[in-house]
């Protein structure tokens, strides 16, 4: 079997960069004969398609991606298989989508919002996105790499330190994980809650209006932004240097640092939807937050990048939803239980590595993925 693999190649610390760049690096260890390029290297790509001749193109995106990972390869006759993520809302591309013989998406909730908006199930397999566990692994707490991330951010020893990491925070449920804290401030053991974000302007907007929520809750001194670029050799550490890592997403197609952190041995809290409910097991490995909102659209304004002119205007018929909020006193609760007992924390921690080895560990994955390919397209 030869594979091809379209993704943000050489990889940049993005969720889509990384979930191709494990692929790619499980199927070299299984001796599949696999290469990797940019997914929207055009002249590269066909340079591949000539020369490689590959059984399968596997492009890493989401659907408004289609023209590079689908269209292109289709181009020079070459067997698609896309590995899509959802932004909540599949507005383009159904025909093309719906004439391919497979399509493997990230979790449930991304296959339900595809067959939602008119993609045929019978063409969806979920295949979840791989994680390294030789990298993201249980650190001591004494170890010096630990001990230098929790010093460059201000956190004692004896501190509780609770992170969120993203793109933006808000995005990841923090403000709701703000006003949880601001419940039980009083009555919680010392903590410190550090959200690292990707420094650019929309995350600047965001920050303001997130530190700002801080203030008015009363709880600013103990909220820090992180907004330094930083690569992926550097995240093990970081969720390692935590005590419990908190991301009650209002959108999250699969959830991959809740996974990483789950394989560090740490104690996560999220929200029970979307991709969350395939990797999180509520009460053992995580504490998973009611959804207490749903936020519903009536239209949508789309763009190029979509397959659209710019300012185009989508009306839906019936409202979809493209945002969740979870249950703050749920999570308020769910803080207070893992701030004051170190022993449920280590042991939701444990078993949380362990789900993660077994079922999501990027070899796991990589089989998956091919087992996926044989059985459905009988390529071997």
């Amino acid at each position: 079997m030869k594979i091809l693999v379209l993704y943000d190649y050489p990889p940049s610390p993005g969720g889509l960069a990384t979930q191709g760049d494990l692929l790619y690096k499980g199927l070299l260890e299984m001796s599949v004969d696999a290469h990797a390029v940019h997914f929207e290297s055009a002249q590269e790509k066909e340079w591949y398609y000539r020369w490689f001749e590959p059984d399968v193109v596997v492009g890493v995106g989401y659907w408004g991606h289609t023209p590079h990972i689908v269209l292109h390869p289709q181009r020079y006759g070459v067997q698609v298989i896309p590995w899509l993520v959802a932004d909540g809302y599949i507005a383009n591309y159904h025909e093309i989508l719906n004439a391919l013989p497979l399509i493997l998406v990230t979790s449930n909730w991304v296959k339900e919002m595809y067959v939602r908006d008119g993609i045929n199930a019978d063409k969806i397999e979920v295949l979840p996105v791989g994680c390294n566990t030789d990298t993201f692994v249980s650190f001591n707490k004494d170890d010096p790499k630990i001990l230098a991330v929790r010093e460059t951010l201000g956190i004692s020893q004896d501190q509780l330190m609770i992170l969120t990491v993203g793109g933006d925070a808000a995005s990841k449920g923090a403000q709701e994980v703000m006003q949880a804290l601001a419940i039980i401030d009083t009555k919680a053991p010392d903590w410190k809650y550090v959200c690292k974000v990707w420094p650019q302007p929309r995350t600047k907007i965001q920050n303001l209006a997130d530190l700002e929520m801080a203030k008015h809750l009363g709880i600013e001194k103990n909220v820090t932004y992180a907004t330094n670029t930083i690569s992926r050799n550097f995240m093990p550490y970081l969720i390692g240097a935590c005590d419990i890592y908190a991301a009650p997403s209002r959108l999250e197609g699969f959830g991959m640092p809740q996974v990483e952190a789950g394989a560090c041995e740490k104690p996560v809290i999220g929200i029970r939807a979307m991709g969350m409910l395939d990797t999180l097991i509520h009460g053992k490995t995580a504490f998973v937050a009611k959804v207490a909102q749903k936020i519903a659209v009536n239209e949508v304004i789309l763009a190029d990048e979509s397959g659209f002119e710019d300012n185009h205007r989508m009306i839906f018929n019936v409202p979809r939803t493209v945002d969740y909020r979870a249950n703050v006193h749920d999570i308020a609760k769910y803080l207070m239980e893992l701030m004051t007992d170190a022993s449920l924390r280590e042991k939701m921690g444990k078993a949380a590595r362990k789900h993660v080895v077994q079922n999501i560990d990027y070899r796991v994955v990589a089989n998956r993925f091919v087992q996926i390919i044989n059985d459905r397209l009988n390529i071997k």
